[in-house]
């Protein structure tokens, strides 16, 4: 029996591919391209499975019990012969061979074509190292075996199916890439159980909605301690730097002034920045408030709303706290208050204020003998026993 790839220059068997590794249950495709001596006339060509034995003539598969019933012959079978062996089974691990016969000899293509099926595969994803927004992304889904019969792929985005569109191309694409198709990818083949490990992408894109809030919101007084905080998404995660005005003054997510002053007052802006962009925040207005109080004490029965904090004693004494503040716009009813130790202030003139009211605060009504209270003299009230009551600044 002649075998042989090309043992001559008239006699040859080319085999494309080689080596198969086929799934189980899938279909295998099997095809060669041959010549024989001029001279010659073909009588019969046919697809033989091994092993060879010297003396001993293979069966064509046609007639093999075994996979007569899933094989097609395709091709011209002048110049190329191609096969179709389908529902494959681990039984049909062999070698094929490309038979010919001629009028006058015969010749077996060796070696064949090498059949590994298997019911237990390796799937794995390849994709790029690094995925920009706006990037195309193609991601392959590669299997230990060459599947030949062009099987269905499905993909898979953190476990649940990309599409109900079944592919038969084993790669896919992801044009122009968003954030939202971060995530962990896998694919499987139709028709079987075995999903590839899942791949990570992990889509890189520049800073967006950065902003900035503060804490405790509302009025900031002197002496307050105060954070700044600033939102940022990106990814990478970016770097944070602090301005007030066009000043750098911090770097970090969070920017705190403890015990803040009026010459903390200002605009203030966050920058985030990584190796995709930048972008800066809207800018937030810091209004420190500068307040002193201080006690005073009068004589009365009673005082209209407005004027400051009026607390009850005895023989009808009152402790009034005002509240002065750096901002009050001077008018017709405030005057200037300057003590040595202290920054100018001002305070409400009550008798420019209103007739009523100051006589209310200037009139004392004397109480009947028996009663045990005394009228209070505010300039002696120093030297009262309560300290509490004294004149003086409240920090």
């Amino acid at each position: 029996m002649k075998r042989g790839g090309v043992s001559s220059a008239d006699w040859g068997v080319s085999y494309s591919p080689s080596h198969i590794c086929a799934l189980k249950n899938s279909s295998v495709i099997m095809s060669c391209t041959y010549t024989y001596p001029t001279g010659h006339q073909i009588m019969r060509v046919f697809w033989t499975k091994g092993p060879l034995q010297e003396g001993v003539e293979l069966p064509d598969l046609s007639n093999d019990p075994e996979c007569s019933q899933r094989l097609q012959y395709l091709g011209d079978e002048q110049q190329n012969s191609t096969i179709r062996l389908s529902h494959v089974t681990l039984k049909d691990s062999h070698e094929y061979y490309f038979r010919i016969i001629t009028n006058k000899d015969k010749w077996t293509g060796y070696p064949g074509v090498t059949l590994t099926v298997t019911g237990d595969f390796d799937l794995q994803v390849e994709s790029p190292e690094r995925v920009t927004e706006g990037d195309s992304v193609r991601l392959t889904c590669k299997s230990s075996c060459t599947l030949t019969d062009r099987a269905t792929f499905i993909w898979y985005r953190n476990s649940q199916p990309l599409t109900e569109r079944r592919d038969r191309n084993n790669e896919l694409l992801l044009q122009s890439v968003r954030r939202e198709d971060a995530g962990r990818y896998s694919c499987a083949v139709h028709g079987h159980n075995h999903i590839s490990p899942a791949v990570q992408i992990n889509v890189m894109y520049p800073p967006k909605s950065v902003s900035v809030s503060i804490s405790p919101s509302g009025e900031i007084v002197s002496g307050d301690s105060v954070t700044l905080i600033c939102s940022s998404d990106s990814n990478p995660p970016a770097e944070i730097s602090w301005f007030k005005g066009g000043t750098f003054v911090g770097s970090g997510r969070i920017y705190s002034i403890s015990k803040i002053s009026s010459d903390d007052s200002g605009e203030y802006k966050c920058r985030s920045i990584n190796e995709h962009g930048e972008k800066y925040s809207d800018a937030v207005t810091l209004n420190v408030m500068s307040v002193r109080c201080f006690s005073s004490v009068a004589v009365t029965a009673g005082v209209a709303a407005g004027v400051g904090v009026l607390l009850g004693g005895a023989s009808g004494a009152f402790v009034m706290y005002i509240c002065l503040s750096r901002t009050m716009k001077r008018g017709s009813a405030v005057k200037e208050i300057s003590d040595p130790n202290e920054d100018t202030y001002t305070a409400l003139e009550l008798k420019s204020t209103t007739s009523d009211l100051y006589d209310t605060l200037t009139t004392v009504h004397p109480r009947a003998p028996e009663d045990s209270c005394r009228t209070l003299d505010p300039q002696s009230f120093s030297k009262h026993e309560n300290p509490s009551i004294n004149r003086k600044m409240l920090q």
